[in-house]
């Protein structure tokens, strides 16, 4: 269960997100049916004022899980509840190509504990020492770190080297074309780091 406080923390940080992107901000509930919802709504609905220039709009989970398969690029923030987040990040990256490009942060206001940046998969120990892991995620999810510290250049450039590997076909076995080379996360990681020296 939610509190007034906990939902007010959580928006700030949605709002302030999406004044540094786009504006625009799409609260995901269910609020047809639970009450939680409708307590998320009307928290959003509170705090918009404080934020003229970013465009609110609300959409059920349900409709929001449907335009990320239709029409994704319609989103920039999404801020929802937990289950709902859960759910929506893994079709997101399944959007994207598959959850081995997907970033994500965790991100604390309070500075009572750090943020925390990682693939939104976590880890995969079954790997370790395998060299098979693919490392865009975490790469990525260092992109996302420097973009939070307002370091958007060097997010940019990490974001660009990554998008370089890519197109260059340096991949990790389970993305890489048919007939392409087969690159180890040490060879990708090494790659990607080269690319940014080179710069």
């Amino acid at each position: 269960t939610y509190t007034r406080t906990e939902i007010e923390r959580v928006l700030d940080v949605a709002f302030r997100l999406a004044m540094s992107r786009r504006r625009r901000l799409t609260v995901v509930d269910k609020a047809n049916v639970l009450e939680t919802s409708r307590l998320w709504r009307e928290v959003a609905q509170d705090m918009a004022p404080r934020h003229p220039e970013v465009e609110l709009e609300f959409m059920f989970v349900d409709n929001a899980a449907m335009q990320i398969v239709r029409q994704p690029t319609h989103f920039d923030v999404i801020v929802t509840e937990n289950m709902f987040g859960d759910i929506l990040t893994d079709e997101a990256g399944a959007v994207v190509g598959g959850v081995g490009y997907s970033a994500s942060g965790c991100i604390n206001a309070s500075n009572e504990y750090p943020s925390m940046f990682e693939p939104i998969h976590g880890s995969w120990p079954q790997a370790k020492g395998l060299n098979i892991a693919n490392p865009l995620a975490q790469i990525l999810s260092v992109a996302m770190l420097f973009e939070y510290f307002d370091c958007k250049a060097e997010g940019a450039l990490i974001r660009k080297a990554v998008d370089a590997s890519l197109d260059a076909n340096v991949r990790t076995p389970e993305i890489q074309v048919e007939g392409g080379e087969k690159f180890g996360t040490k060879e990708v990681g090494a790659w990607i780091v080269d690319y940014i020296r080179k710069a």
